[in-house]
C-alpha cells in the first residue's frame, strides 16, 4: 500500500478529480490504482475565498515496487502497511459473573459493545431510558415541559454526548488504534462514512439515536443486557476488598466481580455515594464559564472568506487566550450551525451546552468560551454534602442555583456590549438567539464569581482580533456552562483499577476523557485491560 500525503484539490472537485491526482502523483495511469481510499481530509482556507481540500490517500496499485523506487526521493510518496484494529488475547481467570457496565454514555457503551465482541456479555446499567423515549422527554422539556432527574440531557442512553455537537475528534495519541475502532463502529451501525477521515468529524443528535439503538441491538444479539431506569446506589465488597456485587435502586443487587464505572460527569449523587462507600476520588481543575452565540454567515465569511460552499459545511473556529491574571480562556464545543440547550439535570438547577443536527443548519454559530478553575478557586464552597474531592461539584452546583434562580428556569441571557457594562439587555441586536429551551434576559455577572467577568471580557476582546466580529456589542451570552468535564478523578492504577478490586473507572465523568471521542477510547481500553484479565464467558 502506497500513502500519498498533501495532495490539494478545490473543494468544489469533481469525484473523478481524485484518482486523476492520485494517478499523476504516482506517475501512473488511473488504471493501476486498484484501489484508493481516503485516510484524512482537511480544509486549507489560506487562499480564501479560495479553499481546498488537503488529502492523505492510500492507494493499492499495481506495480508499488517500481513506483516506490522511482518516489523514494518524493516526501509526500510512502509505503505504509494497512491499519488494522486487533483485540486482545484473552486472559486465563475465569470471572465469576458477567461484567456489569454502569451507565450508557459513549465510554460505557462502548466498553459492553467491545466486551460484547469479546464474547463477555455485559450487563449494561442506565438511570435514564432508552434512547427514543429520551429523545421524547427531551423534546417535551425543551418546550416548557418538566424536568426528570433521571433522564434529560446530561442521563440516558447515549449519555451527555447524544444531546451535543456530535463531534468525534480528539488530540488524544492512540497507538492501539481504538479510535480507528470507534469510528468504524460508527459507520457500521449508520455514521457517514466521511468521519473515518475528516479532520473535524460529526456526527450529530439525529443520527446519533438512531445508532445508539441499533447499536444496543448488536450488543444484545451478542448476549448482552440492558437495564433502564437502574442506578447504581451501592456496592457490596468482599473481605479481600474486591466488588462482589453492584446495588440498583436501593434495592436489587447484581451479583459482580467485575465493574465497568463509567456514570458521566453529571452523576454527582454517584460520585458521593462512591466517596462514602470508601472509593479513592481526588478533586482535579476543570473549566466554567457561558455560551457565546454570533450569525453562523460572519463566522463562514471570517473562516472562508465567502459562504459556507456544501461541501466543506459552516466553519468552525478555535480560540485560546492567556487573560490577565494568567488563566486560560478558550472555546470549546464549538457548534457550527448549533443551537444553545438547556442542558439541566437537577431541580432548582440549570446548566446549558450547545448542539446540532446533522444538517448543522441553524443561523448561528455557538460555542462555550470558559475559564480553567482549579481546587484553589472552589474549595471554599464545599459544604458537608460536597466536601473535599467534590468541592468542585459545590462550585458547580452554586453557579447553576444562581443561572436557575435568576429567571426561575430559563437560560439567562446578555448581550456582550451589556454584559460588559453590567446593564440588563432589552433585547437581541442584529440577530436572535437559536436555543432549545426559555430564555430571557439577565446581568450574568451576578451569576459568575468577578475573575470569571473578567477574563471572559479580556477573552472575548482578544477573539475580536482574530475572528472579525468576534466581540460584536449583540454577540448573544447565555449562562452557565458548567459541566464541560468532570471536577472529579475516580483514582484507578496502572491496571486501570480503583481503590476496590474488581472497580474499573472509565471515561469522562471517572476523570478520564473529555468528548465522545475519548471517552469511547477509554472505554476499548478499560475492555481490553479486562480481556487480558480474563478468560471469555461465551468464545468468540
Amino acid at each position: 500500500m502506497i500513502r500519498i500525503t498533501e495532495l490539494k484539490l478545490p473543494v468544489t472537485h469533481d469525484p473523478g478529480a481524485l484518482k486523476k491526482k492520485a494517478a499523476a502523483a504516482l506517475r501512473v495511469d488511473e488504471s493501476a490504482i486498484r484501489r484508493l481510499v481516503i485516510a484524512s481530509r482537511s480544509i486549507d482556507a489560506r487562499q480564501k475565498p479560495d479553499l481546498f481540500f488537503v488529502y492523505t490517500l492510500d492507494a493499492d496499485v499495481t506495480g508499488e515496487t517500481q513506483i516506490l523506487k522511482r518516489g523514494r526521493r518524493h516526501k509526500n510518496i510512502m509505503s505504509i502497511s494497512p491499519q488494522i484494529y486487533r483485540f486482545p488475547e484473552h486472559g486465563n481467570e475465569l470471572p465469576a459473573h458477567r461484567p456489569v457496565v454502569v451507565g450508557s454514555g459513549p465510554c460505557g457503551l462502548f466498553a459492553a459493545y467491545h466486551l460484547a465482541l469479546a464474547g463477555m456479555q455485559p450487563i449494561i446499567l442506565e438511570r435514564g431510558e432508552d434512547a427514543l423515549t429520551r429523545s421524547a422527554k427531551v423534546t417535551r422539556f425543551f418546550e416548557g415541559g418538566p424536568l426528570d432527574p433521571e433522564c434529560n440531557v446530561q442521563f440516558g442512553e447515549g449519555g451527555a454526548g447524544t444531546f451535543s455537537d456530535g463531534k468525534l475528534n480528539t488530540s488524544v495519541k492512540d497507538p492501539g488504534l481504538r479510535g480507528l475502532f470507534v469510528k468504524q463502529a460508527f459507520v457500521e451501525f449508520g455514521a457517514p462514512v466521511n468521519i473515518l477521515y475528516d479532520r473535524r468529524p460529526h456526527v450529530g443528535t439525529d443520527e446519533l439515536i438512531p445508532i445508539l439503538v441499533r447499536m444496543r441491538k448488536r450488543i444484545e444479539e451478542l448476549g448482552g443486557e440492558y437495564h433502564f431506569s437502574s442506578k447504581m446506589t451501592g456496592f457490596t465488597a468482599s473481605a479481600s476488598g474486591s466488588i462482589s456485587s453492584v446495588l440498583v435502586n436501593g434495592s436489587r443487587e447484581i451479583p459482580a466481580d467485575i465493574c465497568v464505572l463509567a456514570p458521566g460527569h453529571s452523576a454527582r449523587d454517584t460520585f458521593r455515594m462512591l466517596l462514602e462507600s470508601g472509593v479513592l476520588l481526588e478533586s482535579k481543575a476543570f473549566a466554567c464559564g457561558l455560551r457565546i452565540e454570533h450569525p453562523q454567515e460572519m463566522i463562514d465569511f471570517s473562516q472562508y472568506g465567502q459562504a459556507a460552499p456544501p461541501e466543506t459545511g459552516p466553519a468552525p473556529y478555535k480560540l485560546t487566550h492567556r487573560a490577565e491574571d494568567g488563566r486560560g480562556v478558550y472555546s470549546f464545543c464549538m457548534c457550527p450551525g448549533g443551537y444553545v440547550v438547556n442542558s439541566s439535570s437537577e431541580k432548582g438547577y440549570l446548566a446549558v451546552n450547545g448542539m446540532s443536527y446533522s444538517g448543522r443548519d441553524s443561523k448561528n454559530a455557538n460555542s462555550a468560551l470558559i475559564i480553567t478553575v482549579s481546587p484553589s478557586d472552589f474549595n471554599s464552597y464545599a459544604d458537608a454534602q460536597y466536601r473535599g474531592p467534590l468541592s468542585g461539584i459545590a462550585f458547580q452546583k452554586s453557579l447553576e442555583k444562581l443561572a436557575f434562580d435568576t429567571l426561575a428556569g430559563k437560560i439567562p441571557q446578555q448581550l456582550y456590549g451589556d454584559f460588559v457594562s453590567g446593564t440588563v439587555s432589552s433585547g437581541y441586536g442584529e440577530f436572535e438567539s437559536c436555543t432549545k429551551g426559555a430564555a430571557g434576559f439577565a446581568d450574568l455577572r451576578e451569576i459568575l464569581p468577578d475573575f470569571m467577568s473578567n477574563c471572559l471580557v479580556s477573552g472575548i476582546s482578544a477573539f475580536g482580533k482574530k475572528i472579525r466580529g468576534f466581540d460584536r456589542p449583540d454577540a448573544i451570552l447565555s449562562g452557565v456552562e458548567s459541566r464541560s468535564s468532570s471536577p472529579v478523578r475516580i483514582v484507578r492504577n496502572d491496571m486501570l483499577v480503583s481503590s476496590v478490586g474488581g472497580l474499573y473507572p472509565a471515561g469522562e465523568g471517572a476523570g478520564y476523557a473529555g468528548g465522545i471521542m475519548s471517552a469511547a477510547m477509554d472505554g476499548v481500553r478499560v475492555s481490553e485491560a479486562i480481556i487480558r484479565k480474563y478468560k471469555a464467558i461465551s468464545p468468540r
